[in-house]
This record gives structure tokens, C-alpha cells and sequence, in this order.
């Protein structure tokens, strides 16, 4: 698994390179913009919201005595919360709406890693790229609320809320990689199959992942800079697995 993980890193070594070399940045242009706007939409909400669920959360403590701490942890504990959540939101939302765009950013980088598309690629359109987007987004949504709620509220349990940090970080990641994988293999996999596959090389998803959620920590230039690198490393690394798969179905 480790050894995948770092494979998944490894994938973004010479990404901007890469998306100079093949004139990819003009792909990259809307969903940058709905990067943006997204994450600012989100950012506003969550700054209004994170200060109402710790006085919400705070009722919980009926006496007097320790109310300001417990209110003052309630508060950070809710800010918390809301961020997470956004995070989750922004990231499936910019994942599913770029979906066409980075189908093409994905072809083209195909193309140049074996000459030519593989032979049993799939002809979609504008509209199917979209869909399978939103279809593939809507379903990790929902997998990953499942499993971070649980997660949240170990951070209740002192010691136990250090691990809950660290498991968090990575289910993120994982989804993240997920959707990065996914535009590659929508022209290759219908949607259980891909499910599978990804599902198979849960390192590299997760690699991928982290550098994604890592350039989000990074004020304004995070969400201007995430998916030109993130879609490459992914691309390539998709490109790569898939040609390994073929190798060891002629043999």
C-alpha cells in the first residue's frame, strides 16, 4: 500500500511540464473558474454557519461552571466541522462539473504516453462526461459523508482525535485520487468496472489525493493550481495501470 502511495505521489513529478509541453492549460480554464467560485460560495457559507453550530453544540453543557470553555471548544469544534464538510462539497462538486474538461485533458495526455488512444476506448460526449461525473461524485459523496461522520466525532476522545486527524486526511484523499482516476477511466470502464479498479489500486487514488488536498492548504493558489497537477499526475498513472492491466491479460 505505502509502496502505492508514493507511486500515486510520484505522478505529479513533472506535471507542469508536461501540461506546458502539451498545450493543456486553455482546458483548464473554466474549471478553474468553477474552482474558484465554488470555493468562495462554500467559504461564505461555512464562515456564517461554523459560529451557530458551537452555540448550538454549547446547550449541551447545562451548568454554569466551565461554560466558557466548553462553549470556546464547541465553537472550534464546529468551525472544524463546517470545514471539513465544505471541503467534501467543494471537492465533488469542482470533480463533477469538470468532468468534460478534464476528459479531453486526459485523452490528450493518452495520446502522447502510447501514440495513440487504446484500441478499445469509448467515444463519449459532452453531455456523457458530465453525467458520469456527477454520477461518480454523487456516489463518493455519499460513501465519504458515511465514513467522516463516524471520524468527526472521534475527535471528542482526547488522543483517539489525533488518529481521527490523520484517517480523515486519507478517506479525503482517497475520493479525491478517485475522481482525478475516473477521467481516464470513463473512456475505458463502465462504472462498476471502474469502481472495481479504483478500488484495486487504492494506493495510487490515495497518492494523488494527498498532493490534491495538500495544494488546497495553500491560500488562493491552492484551487488555481489543483487540478492542472492533480489531473496529470492522475492521467498518467491511470495511463500506466491500464497498460499494465493489458500486459498481464496477453500473458
Amino acid at each position: 500500500m505505502i509502496k502505492n502511495i508514493l507511486s500515486g505521489i510520484r505522478g505529479y513529478l513533472g506535471a507542469f511540464g508536461l501540461v506546458s509541453k502539451l498545450k493543456l492549460w486553455k482546458y483548464f480554464v473554466i474549471p478553474i473558474v468553477i474552482s474558484i467560485l465554488t470555493a468562495a460560495v462554500i467559504g461564505f457559507i461555512a464562515y456564517g454557519l461554523s459560529d451557530s453550530i458551537g452555540q448550538y453544540l454549547a446547550r449541551i453543557w447545562i451548568w454554569d461552571w466551565g461554560k466558557e470553555t466548553f462553549t470556546a471548544i464547541t465553537s472550534f469544534l464546529g468551525a472544524i466541522f463546517v470545514l471539513v464538510i465544505g471541503l467534501i462539497l467543494y471537492k465533488h462538486i469542482i470533480l463533477a462539473l469538470s468532468a468534460p474538461f478534464m476528459s479531453a485533458v486526459s485523452e490528450k495526455i493518452e495520446t502522447h504516453i502510447n501514440g495513440s488512444l487504446r484500441s478499445n476506448h469509448r467515444e463519449t460526449t459532452f453531455q456523457e462526461q458530465l453525467w458520469r461525473g456527477i454520477r461518480i461524485n454523487v456516489r463518493n459523496l455519499g460513501k465519504e459523508l458515511l465514513i467522516t461522520i463516524p471520524i468527526l466525532l472521534l475527535k471528542f476522545i482526547p488522543l483517539v482525535n489525533v488518529f481521527s486527524t490523520i484517517l480523515l486526511f486519507l478517506v479525503q484523499a482517497y475520493y479525491a485520487g478517485f475522481g482525478n482516476m475516473d477521467y481516464t477511466l470513463e473512456r475505458h470502464l463502465n462504472y462498476k468496472e471502474s469502481i472495481n479498479f479504483v478500488g484495486k489500486n487504492k494506493g495510487v487514488s490515495i497518492g494523488n489525493g494527498i498532493v490534491f488536498m495538500l495544494c488546497l492548504l495553500i491560500p488562493v493558489l491552492g484551487i488555481i493550481i489543483v487540478l492542472p497537477l492533480s489531473v496529470t499526475a492522475a492521467s498518467v498513472k491511470t495511463v500506466a495501470l491500464l497498460n499494465k492491466q493489458d500486459e498481464r491479460a496477453i500473458l
